[in-house]
């Protein structure tokens, strides 16, 4: 089992951009496909960006495209969520997850372990 502890998160205005950083513990984050995932009050957790256990394959909803970029650092074994652009509709808690299944899985039920969260708020 994997531990996940988010961080980064904040207030910033629209246009503005965070960086969120996701620490595991337990075991290499290497054995695992990453994702970020985001909870707005009153909607539905949705899906943000993943990779790939070895890195390679990478998938953002098409929301995020262009602006947020997923990386990791398999000796840090921390992943990162750079967030450019910002707009009040990504205001959300941001939530790193793990998972076992090959490939980049983008469904939360896809995904064996969570972090706590870290909230963003973009606003002016």
């Amino acid at each position: 089992q994997v531990q996940l502890v988010e961080s980064g998160g904040g207030l910033v205005q629209p246009g503005g951009s965070l960086r969120l950083s996701c620490a595991a513990s337990g075991r290499a984050s290497s054995s695992y496909a990453m994702g970020w995932f985001r909870q707005a009050p009153g909607k539905e957790r949705e899906f943000v960006a993943a990779t790939s256990r070895s890195g390679p394959s990478i998938r953002y909803a098409d929301s995020v495209k262009g602006r947020f970029n997923i990386s990791r650092d398999y000796i840090k074994n921390t992943v990162y969520l750079q967030m450019n652009m910002l707009k009040t509709e990504d205001t959300a808690i941001y939530y790193c997850a793990a998972s076992r299944r090959i490939g980049v899985p983008d469904a939360a039920s896809e995904y064996d372990s969570w972090g706590p969260g870290t909230q963003v708020t973009v606003s002016s």
